[in-house]
């Protein structure tokens, strides 16, 4: 089944909700920056498994300490869906910088 693009409205709500989240050219955007690699390397591995478990996969990268993320889905279209706002909730709930 083709996941369904939120609205504008609705990934509004979503970035109010998530701090530090924006929406970015179809995407739900955040940089992290930890202390050190190992961190940002511990928090990708991390989140790693939550993407796994929701099959539902980040576009990110990482320079030293570091880790951009965007999130939207691709059987949408390139848009951002109900997918990416329950990944970036779990993102929220695991990183310990904000």
């Amino acid at each position: 089944m083709k996941s369904q693009p939120l609205t504008e409205e609705e990934i509004g709500e979503a970035c109010r909700r998530l701090t530090g989240w924006a929406a970015e050219r179809d995407a739900l955007a955040k940089t992290f920056q930890f202390g050190s690699f190992r961190e940002a390397l511990s928090f990708m591995v991390r989140v790693g498994f939550e993407a796994e478990a929701l099959n539902h996969h980040p576009e990110w990268t990482n320079v030293y300490n570091r880790v951009a993320i965007r999130l939207n889905t691709h059987d949408a279209g390139g848009k951002v869906t109900a997918k990416d706002v329950e990944l970036a909730t779990r993102i929220e709930k695991i990183a310990w910088v904000k």
